[in-house]
């Protein structure tokens, strides 16, 4: 008998802590301001039809992609978190672990979309630092 409510009790902290970790993830997005991680239309037009005057802003520009990838994924991991606790809550493990998925797949999907822009215009600097010498 003993052995049962120990293992009860085991599985209920478990799932305590569980429920604290995904509350850090939302709570962490949820940090994130919405104007700072998506720019607008516009400024996406602007900032393409722009040209860059040297390799330098080229690389600078390539850290700013790798960012914004960061922070949208950042905010699809809250949601997902999020998400994932209302769920928990309900007694939905089922759909508390699609959610979660899902916020992880959108975190990874935006940073490697972010990571791999940025990292061309890196390249794309770096090739114009070596033109100079």
């Amino acid at each position: 008998m003993l052995s049962r409510k120990g293992g009860a009790m085991k599985n209920g902290f478990r799932i305590v802590c569980f429920l604290v970790v995904i509350g850090a993830f939302g709570v962490c997005g949820w940090a994130q301001s919405p104007a700072a991680t998506t720019p607008s239309p516009s400024q996406e037009t602007v900032r393409q039809n722009k040209k860059h005057s040297g390799p330098v802003k080229e690389m600078g520009k390539g850290g700013e992609d790798i960012g914004i990838g960061v922070a949208r994924g950042t905010g699809d991991l809250a949601k997902g978190a999020g998400s994932a606790v209302g769920n928990l809550a309900r007694g939905n493990v089922g759909s508390a672990g699609a959610s979660l998925g899902k916020g992880a797949a959108g975190l990874g999907k935006n940073v490697t979309v972010g990571a791999g822009k940025g990292l061309g215009w890196i390249a794309k600097g770096i090739g114009g630092e070596l033109k100079k010498l």
